[in-house]
């Protein structure tokens, strides 16, 4: 198989981001072991090295376990704890900042396997995918990958999303967002998006993933969100009962 590779993307990112891509459309499930080292040389026609390389980057990421002597297996769930907030745009989030957001692209992209099963649509449905740069004070602060629907927001722009793309959705398209889910997680920065928020390569970081419903409770968008550690804390408001 001949894996495709993005302008300016490490081949091992490459590799990772497939792997990343099978487990979560379940073709690599909880605990299973993956192939080994070498077969995945011949199945993706790279060195070893970069498999090494991109099965390392997997185990920081929390994504697979590495057992010597027997192999790497796929990590079973994570034990998720619930917390509720309102959903608020990146401008509301950064109050008291001046915050503003760069589109470095917006492309029609069709469903694979994984965010066909996350968006709960077709595989090769037609799916928006639109990558932001999110500045509080003029620096870099999160990489926003987003994946929309294109039947949610048909023929969105990149000039509409230099402003809150919930507002969009809700003034352009008239989409009533309801409710959302999102999970949080400690991850270490890749050369890709370690370049554009401009830290070291390993940087600690989060990984945000959230799923935003209308008021059918349809999924109208689906957002990977890095964002710098050196940079962020979250503070959850609780109450007592």
């Amino acid at each position: 198989m001949t894996i495709e590779q993005k302008h300016g993307e490490a081949l091992y990112t490459t590799i990772k981001l497939k792997i990343i891509e099978l487990i979560k459309s379940g073709k690599y499930k909880n605990n299973e072991q993956l192939p080994t080292e070498s077969e995945f040389c011949e199945q993706y026609h790279v060195s070893r090295t970069t498999v090494r390389l991109a099965l390392q980057q997997l185990e920081l990421e929390g994504y697979v376990n590495r057992i010597q002597g027997k192999g790497t297996f796929v990590s079973m769930d994570k034990i998720q704890t619930p917390y509720t907030q309102k959903i608020r745009s990146f401008a509301e989030q950064m109050e008291g900042r001046n915050s503003k957001s760069e589109v470095l692209s917006l492309d029609v992209i069709p469903a694979d396997p994984a965010i066909a099963f996350i968006l709960e649509i077709s595989e090769k449905d037609p799916v928006i995918k639109l990558i932001r740069l999110r500045y509080a004070d003029s620096e870099p602060i999160q990489y926003h990958t987003s994946y929309i629907p294109w039947k949610v927001a048909p023929g969105m722009s990149a000039e509409d999303c230099k402003e809150s793309l919930f507002e969009i959705l809700r003034t352009k398209f008239d989409v009533s967002i309801s409710h959302g889910q999102e999970s949080i997680e400690p991850i270490l920065s890749d050369e890709m998006v370690s370049k554009y928020l401009n830290i070291p390569v390993g940087s600690p970081t989060f990984l945000t993933e959230s799923k935003t419903y209308d008021n059918k409770s349809q999924t109208i968008e689906y957002a990977q969100i890095i964002t710098r550690g050196d940079r962020t804390k979250f503070v959850v408001e609780q109450t007592y009962n």
